[in-house]
């Protein structure tokens, strides 16, 4: 169960593409008169603002000025969630003022708790590169009572041991470049985002995974014909498979008392959490779609939400409008979400098919190039994702 101190806090869904994360995200925006769900909103600033880490629209001017996003930095993606979501007991505004006047919401979502889904990698730099605070964020204030833990502190380089195994030195100084990323900006000892920790601080992470074998190939499906068409995302990417990622994300929030230690939905006999702290949330795809009520329970009671029957259904025009408004930057890549009118239990639990089965399917569909990568891709985030398994909610 969160604390009270935790269940004020935004919830900040992190996960990787592909992980049914969308239909995860429609059973909470069943909940608007209680949650203010805002859709993936760090990707604005990750592909196409002037902070932007991704590669991908980097030789593509065009496409970030038609984006609408290509002014979006870290810091406007803070604001508009703070402006767009709930009081955040003013602790959020605070922070993002940095030395203003911080905002106080009139409207009617004032009172609203937070629910963010996003991509994890929208966040960490790519390439197993350190964090470093994005330039529009470096001087953001601390917060009242925020403290720094042991080891947080910017660095010229090394950190200390850490689950992720990952060497985040610095690199050497470099002249500006194009693209922005690396900023000019300190590198973290330990943090591995572009967001300072006591921002990180106001969020209560959870986490969603799902099997790479069935994440890739469906992430390869949107960046061919004839979905391409719709999301822009040519070609396929192995690097934004996001596995890594999350993991860097998960072991800094565990190993720094941002969560944990004690487990949602695990035997906790020896892991106890200091106060106000909340548990370590990881939900796979695979159990949610096989028990949605009994996953979802788990997972409400862990960031303090009373989980309701009528959760599991949203065929309504209402709905399905306010999904589409939603889900419309990201094109393409929602289609099964917005046609959902409910979650169910599957009929048949999912039966994993063999190596070779899944191979010879992906030759069939993508060609051998395209199965070969699908494959090495899969192969090479397997064990990150078995890592993360064994902290998933069991029923």
């Amino acid at each position: 169960m969160a604390s009270d101190q935790a269940s004020k806090k935004p919830i900040f869904m992190a996960t990787h593409p592909r992980a049914c994360s969308t239909a995860f995200e429609r059973v909470f925006m069943t909940r608007r008169k209680s949650l203010a769900t805002i859709h993936e909103p760090f990707g604005d600033a990750f592909y196409y603002g002037p902070e932007r880490m991704g590669s991908r629209f980097e030789e593509d001017e065009r496409a970030r000025e038609e984006s609408g996003f290509a002014d979006s930095t870290f810091k406007m993606i803070l604001d508009r969630i703070e402006q767009e979501g709930a009081e955040l007991n003013g602790d959020l505004a605070e922070l993002l003022s940095a030395g203003h006047e911080p905002h106080n919401s009139t409207d009617d979502s004032q009172g609203k708790r937070v629910f963010i889904k996003d991509i994890t990698y929208y966040i960490v730099p790519p390439e197993k590169k350190p964090g470093q605070p994005a330039p529009s964020l470096q001087e953001v204030k601390r917060g009242v009572g925020t403290t720094t833990p042991p080891g947080e502190e910017t660095t010229a380089g090394g950190t200390p041991p850490h689950d992720s195994a990952v060497d985040l030195e610095s690199p050497p100084k470099s002249p500006p470049r194009s693209p922005p990323f690396p900023y000019e900006t300190p590198v973290n000892k330990r943090n591995p985002t572009v967001v300072p920790r006591e921002i990180l601080e106001k969020f209560q992470f959870t986490f969603l995974i799902r099997h790479p074998r069935n994440a890739i190939p469906s992430y390869y499906r949107c960046c061919i014909p004839p979905l391409v068409e719709r999301t822009g995302f040519n070609p396929f990417m192995p690097s934004e498979a996001g596995y890594e990622e999350l993991r860097r994300l998960f072991d800094y929030c565990k190993d720094t008392g941002l969560v944990g230690p004690a487990v949602t939905g695990q035997d906790n006999a020896g892991r106890e959490n200091p106060a106000g702290q909340p548990q370590i949330t990881v939900i796979d795809a695979d159990d949610l779609l096989d028990d949605p009520e009994g996953i979802l329970r788990q997972y409400c009671e862990s960031i303090n939400l009373d989980f309701r029957d009528d959760m599991l259904n949203w065929d309504s025009e209402e709905a399905h409008e306010f999904a589409r408004e939603q889900f419309e930057k990201w094109d393409g890549f929602h289609d099964d979400a917005i046609g959902s009118r409910d979650l169910k239990p599957r009929q048949h639990k999912h039966a994993p098919k063999s190596d070779e089965q899944l191979y010879s399917e992906w030759v069939e569909k993508y060609g051998q190039e395209a199965a070969d990568m699908i494959k090495q891709t899969v192969k090479d985030n397997v064990e990150t994702y078995e890592y993360l398994k064994q902290y998933a909610i069991r029923v």
